[in-house]
């Protein structure tokens, strides 16, 4: 895609991820920081390919010129997401649904930080309308953070279900805390998160409701 991109003269974006920071030692995580990743843990291979990505199409900046855009998208969620992709966000709301015990790996003080898809989508396409010259790394994602056992709990109040939470052994190197310093979006973009996390819960929960429904 590079090469073609360059053939072409065409300006290129790629979708970075806030896991090449792996468990941060820093807090919140700024685009500066280089990140804490284990190179071969179970998680690397996500990981070190963002990483990888990145460090192509900043090769192709510096040595061919071309419009590049890089964005580190930080949990994003919203309707439309698949009930079986894996995902916290939609993997607690099909489990509450259901009446299924809600699991948590390890205590659920791990946290993250929620973006609602409408207000990442708005942050890309600020980005990729940019002025030419700025190639990121940007951050993009909501810079209020809970935890995992918070986010359970939303989950519930807004589903109204009797889910019991239910703990599981925390997986090998999952990120301790998540958190996109965003001053780099405020000043190039204008950009912001305006959706809350329980706004954004509830319509997400309204679409998983409606999937579940058309599935029985």
């Amino acid at each position: 895609m590079l090469g073609l991109a360059k053939r072409l003269r065409a300006r290129i974006f790629q979708a970075s991820t806030s896991e090449v920071y792996g468990d941060p030692a820093i807090h919140p995580q700024p685009e500066s920081y280089w990140g804490n990743v284990n190179p071969i843990g179970p998680r690397s291979c996500y990981d070190e390919g963002k990483r990888c990505a990145e460090t192509l199409f900043f090769d192709y900046y510096r040595q061919h010129n071309l419009d590049i855009r890089v964005a580190r998208i930080f949990n994003t969620y919203g309707p439309r997401m698949h009930p079986n992709d894996g995902r916290v966000v939609s993997n607690f709301i099909v489990q509450a649904l259901k009446g299924e015990p809600i699991t948590i790996y390890g205590e659920g003080q791990q946290t993250r930080s929620f973006c609602y898809v409408d207000d990442l989508i708005d942050g890309i396409v600020r980005f990729v309308d940019a002025e030419p010259g700025f190639a990121g790394p940007i951050n993009l994602g909501n810079p209020s953070e809970f935890t995992i056992r918070e986010l359970a709990q939303q989950v519930l109040d807004i589903v109204g279900e009797k889910s019991k939470l239910v703990f599981c052994p925390l997986p090998a190197d999952d990120p301790t805390q998540r958190k996109p310093d965003i001053a780099l979006a405020r000043e190039k973009l204008g950009w912001e998160p305006r959706v809350k996390l329980e706004e954004g819960l509830k319509k997400t929960v309204s679409y998983f409701e409606d999937l579940l429904l058309e599935g029985e």
